[in-house]
């Protein structure tokens, strides 16, 4: 009887558990560098930096270096959010990020890149309307790769490239129901992608991101044991870049992020015995555009504006009160200045606009989120 009393609870209470993915295209960061930032995530047919490793390894071959390019940097993010008209209490998360690319020949490159990749948390205080009073939530999430890879130069038109990806997640969670404390687990999936170009102006390009296999979690509490999978979803993108001029760069990107997989129903075992976490993500589709144009030979400034329609609908806000994936609209600005015939500066800047859902059944739960994230990268090219 007390093994059932208790799954009942969790049960009750896995809603209040969602993880909390706040990082723009569902849980999914829209870029890694400044760069990526500054064109809104539209990258795969025309990288700008080492950073194509985690999106396109292809790119590699196509950054224009002589031996080598490092691309190193952190961004800052701000997302304001609610649950039921609570604020979270926790705002800003640094996010480091870091790629290097190899000129071995004129044909092979090999690259590394290290980047958070999703993430952060909540910390409401009391979030449930309907039943106020200590109905606290707190959660923490990381999602940290390691991309070892190569790109090839197969001819003048076509690039290929392929990453192997080294996986680190870490889960905390805490309700009324439970206190899971932070923990961590590793994973591994691959990367690859290919680039061909028609002439000087028009180019493709396409990646394939594997669905990130991570071990399971297991939490030791004074009431037994608990235990969760969490894999990433797999990702399909094209893109197509087109130069109508010189110094002028136009790129739009098309992504599949596969959520339902790996967010649909989560198995979650409990002391009590299985249980789930029934998140209902759905699977999101991504429109990307970047703009990018050269105002002297010093001086790149970059546009873009990226859509996905929320993975979490109005029939699944109860399933994901402490997951605020719900930003649809982005809209990015960015800027590159060389100091030195080796050395260049980036920023961008992105809004993520103000977006709510509320439950479609009861108790009428709403969650609403907005996001501001400001990057800073430093290159080197040689």
């Amino acid at each position: 009887m007390n093994k059932q009393m208790l799954a009942a609870a969790v049960s009750a209470a896995t809603y209040m558990a969602a993880i909390d993915a706040h990082a723009t295209n569902g849980d999914q960061m829209i870029g890694v560098t400044a760069t990526q930032w500054g064109m809104a995530g539209a990258v795969v047919a025309a990288p700008q930096d080492a950073g194509t490793i985690m999106s396109n390894p292809a790119g590699l071959a196509e950054l224009g270096m002589k031996e080598v390019r490092f691309d190193m940097g952190f961004g800052l993010l701000n997302p304001p959010r609610k649950a039921n008209g609570t604020e979270s209490d926790s705002d800003y998360y640094l996010i480091p990020s870091g790629a290097v690319a190899f000129n071995v020949n004129d044909r092979l490159y090999l690259g590394m890149g290290m980047a958070g990749l999703s993430g952060m948390g909540v910390d409401f205080a009391d979030i449930m309307a309907a039943a106020p009073g200590a109905q606290a939530v707190v959660t923490t999430k990381q999602f940290y790769k390691i991309a070892p890879g190569f790109g090839y130069k197969v001819n003048d038109k076509l690039s290929i490239g392929a990453a192997l990806n080294i996986d680190y997640q870490s889960l905390a969670i805490h309700n009324t129901a439970f206190t899971l404390p932070q923990n961590q687990v590793y994973g591994f999936g691959a990367t690859a992608g290919l680039i061909y170009k028609f002439n000087n102006r028009l180019q493709v390009g396409a990646s394939w991101i594997s669905k990130q296999s991570m071990d399971e979690f297991k939490w030791n509490t004074t009431a037994g044991r608990y235990a969760m999978t969490m894999d990433a979803p797999q990702q399909f993108a094209v893109g197509v870049a087109f130069k109508p001029m010189p110094g002028l760069l136009i790129e739009a990107d098309v992504k599949h992020i596969g959520f339902s997989d790996v967010l649909g129903r989560v198995p979650f075992q409990t002391p009590g015995g299985p249980s789930a976490m029934n998140f209902g993500w759905d699977d999101q589709v991504v429109y990307a555009i970047g703009v990018q144009k050269e105002i002297n030979s010093k001086t790149i400034v970059r546009a873009g504006f990226n859509y996905g329609k929320s993975p979490i609908g109005r029939e699944d806000v109860n399933n994901n009160i402490g997951s605020l994936a719900v930003t649809e609209k982005h809209l990015s600005v960015g800027m590159t200045r060389k100091l030195s015939d080796k050395v260049s500066a980036s920023l961008s800047y992105m809004h993520a606009f103000h977006n709510d859902i509320t439950s479609n059944v009861a108790p009428r739960n709403k969650i609403e989120l907005e996001q501001n994230i400001a990057n800073v990268q430093v290159s080197y090219l040689f």
